[in-house]
């Protein structure tokens, strides 16, 4: 069953609208969208259609722009084709910066699918930058030198690095000698350095520790590798220089996944983070054009989005032509991220022969929104169609007649899912995720000369414009099937998804819900509390009003021995009062238990209760001595007078004070 507002869906499908914005890259082609809706509504029967159904409840929405719907004022079955804050990877800077965390969420290294890039408004970044740069251009100076030995070995003429000379250039530009041996020791100098930091072995390394080359022998370096590897300049025969470039490039290969695609020209290009569609790309060689190229506009610096990435030097060519792929996936879901691959794609070619002798937009960007203003050249091979687009069953038929018909299955499209994956992972704790929400996009890519994919940006609304033949039909058709993936399979679930494939379903992380900033403490009432230590006894001073220290040290003696001797000594003390020292223990009848009566304090309360003992008539005070509690309150007891004749008329008062490392004081009166 489709939905009431299927016609907007019909509306939009072959539409081409410019949705440029600083959210997001877009790259619809059209900039009139007025024109490209006359044409494809010539006799207004889709606004005849909205017009009949504006007062009824619209439960689907598709949109080229997303600032068209305010997905906040939706309800829960209201579906649109847009979520919110798709910035986080569909622009450059957000995937620039997204993919350094993939770390945290997969065990892959970004490196292996997409360019190194840096942000040059950032101070760190741009330094980073900065510092690539200089080790890619000693990268470079090493693979010239075999690489030319390489070719002379080829040529069959000799074995010894002969002088490079361009002639085309030499009339431009006049060779000088370069001393090559100096410039070899300082790049593997480099690069050694480059491998010790990877490993962690500079750690000890002082850093007043000189440099290997100061700023005026970088600079002198990286003029003098633009005479030879660029101008052509002379230089000196040797032979044992090749067996220690070879040696250095085959450990960095081991641990930079991108020595091969980088080439020998260390070319560059700069990207505009607010820009789609092409608009602003440029390609350098040189340092110092790639920093001004950077500094020209002042509020993409301060806002941080200029993105510089490392060029694809050495792509995968069509008959001499560059070209790159556009990819289609569609995310029905951020929790749990489910992602559909599309199995269809198409390539785009450049106009001009691929050639880095020039870096003019039209051999390096494969925009159709560049490429279809300018004329193919008469060069270019004929196999390439003046539309400049291949399907991907075209391009497999390319790769079986060079021999790599596997490859597409074994290689490239493994590659693009992992990349696509890897890329809204890092992404999707930035998303606001809402049910009833799917969004289409389109990656681009290139591969390498061994078929490698490299991601190069992501695409929110990607053009469905029928420009060629190979759009018309697979644009249609894409559109077809997100409808199939989105309203049918939402009904059974056994529908038929067309030619998308679900790559990718995590599971479900559950949500706490919110409830607002308001603390809670939950638990259980104690309902009866421990009670308080018993009260020990402490050989501890007293204070000094107390008495003098034999005092105190004899009714230490006599506490000690209360439990035991104190009903028995009372009784002894009454029939003789004369006397006042005890009779040895030995002669001392066995003690008669004492009924003891046990309270619990509960503060802040003052407890006052009445325990009656016999006592000695002759001990002047007892010293009692309590372990700290959190008592914070004042608990006292008193013994009232005995009701026993043996012992009437004799009370013992004792009186106890919570007191940190404090002595609890007793006095006898009779």
């Amino acid at each position: 069953m489709r939905c009431p507002k299927q016609h907007a869906y019909q509306r939009h499908s072959n539409e081409s609208r410019a949705s440029s914005n600083d959210a997001d890259d877009s790259d619809d082609d059209d900039g009139n969208s007025d024109d490209a809706e006359k044409e494809q509504d010539p006799d207004g029967l889709y606004n005849l259609m909205s017009r009949l159904v504006r007062n009824e409840k619209v439960y689907f929405y598709w949109t080229n722009r997303r600032e068209a719907i305010d997905t906040n004022s939706l309800q829960k079955e209201q579906i649109t084709n847009h979520f919110a804050k798709a910035g986080s990877f569909t622009t450059k800077v957000g995937l620039c910066v997204n993919l350094r965390k993939l770390h945290w969420f997969d065990s892959a290294d970004p490196d292996t699918f997409f360019p190194r890039c840096y942000r040059l408004g950032a101070q760190d970044e741009k330094h980073a930058f900065i510092e690539d740069y200089r080790r890619t251009v000693c990268t470079s100076l090493l693979k010239y030198i075999v690489e030319r030995e390489q070719d002379v070995q080829g040529d069959g003429t000799s074995n010894n690095i002969r002088a490079v000379q361009d002639h085309r250039k030499r009339g431009k530009h006049r060779s000088r000698p370069v001393v090559l041996s100096q410039m070899i020791n300082s790049a593997l100098k480099v690069c050694q350095e480059f491998l010790e930091s990877l490993e962690h072995t500079d750690i000890d390394i002082s850093l007043e520790t000189p440099k290997t080359l100061t700023e005026e022998e970088w600079s002198e370096f990286i003029d003098n590798y633009y005479h030879v590897v660029h101008g052509g300049a002379q230089i000196e025969n040797s032979n044992h220089f090749v067996t220690c470039c070879k040696a250095m490039l085959q450990r960095l290969a081991e641990v930079c996944p991108q020595l091969d695609i980088d080439g020998i020209h260390n070319i560059w290009i700069i990207k505009p983070g607010a820009k789609s569609r092409g608009r602003g790309i440029k390609c350098a060689k040189r340092l110092h054009q790639i920093l001004r190229l950077a500094g020209s506009d002042s509020t993409l610096i301060k806002d941080n989005k200029w993105v510089v990435q490392k060029y694809l030097e050495r792509p995968l060519l069509v008959y001499g032509t560059k070209f790159d792929v556009r990819q289609w996936f569609l995310v029905t879901d951020w929790n749990p991220l489910t992602v559909w691959f599309y199995k269809k794609c198409y390539l785009r070619f450049s106009t001009q022969p691929y050639s880095l002798e020039t870096l003019d937009s039209s051999v390096h960007l494969c925009n159709n929104s560049i490429q279809k203003h300018l004329r193919p050249s008469q060069q270019r091979h004929r196999g390439i169609p003046t539309d400049n687009m291949w399907s991907d069953d075209q391009f497999k038929t390319f790769l079986s007649s060079q021999g790599y018909k596997a490859q597409w299955e074994t290689v490239v499209v493994p590659g693009m899912k992992k990349a696509v994956i890897h890329a809204l992972q890092t992404s999707q704790d930035l998303m606001e995720s809402r049910k009833n929400t799917f969004e289409l996009y389109g990656a681009d890519f290139m591969l390498g000369r061994d078929l490698h994919p490299w991601l190069i940006e992501i695409n929110a609304s990607p053009t469905m414009a029928p420009s060629t033949h190979v759009t018309a039909h697979l644009c249609a058709a894409v559109q077809e099937d997100t409808l199939r993936v989105v309203l049918d399979r939402r009904a059974d679930r056994t529908a038929k998804t067309g030619d998308f494939q679900l790559i990718y379903r995590q599971a479900a992380v559950e949500v706490p819900q919110y409830i607002g900033v308001n603390l809670v403490v939950e638990g259980f009432r104690i309902k009866h509390p421990c009670p308080l230590p018993p009260l020990r006894p402490s050989t501890r001073l007293a204070p000094k009003h107390c008495g003098t220290v034999k005092e105190k040290e004899a009714a230490a003696e006599k506490v000690r021995s209360l439990p035991k001797m104190l009903s028995k000594s009372a009784e002894i003390q009454l029939k003789n009062p004369s006397s006042g020292v005890p009779p040895p223990p030995h002669a001392l009848e066995p003690p008669v238990p004492v009924p003891i009566e046990t309270f619990t304090l509960h503060p802040p309360m003052t407890v006052n209760k009445s325990v009656h003992l016999p006592v000695n008539v002759h001990s002047q005070s007892v010293f009692l001595y309590k372990r700290r509690t959190e008592v914070s309150k004042i608990s006292s007891e008193k013994v009232q007078p005995c009701t026993t004749k043996k012992h009437q008329g004799l009370s013992l008062s004792l009186e106890i004070t919570k007191q940190s490392r404090q002595a609890a004081t007793g006095t006898l009166s009779t």
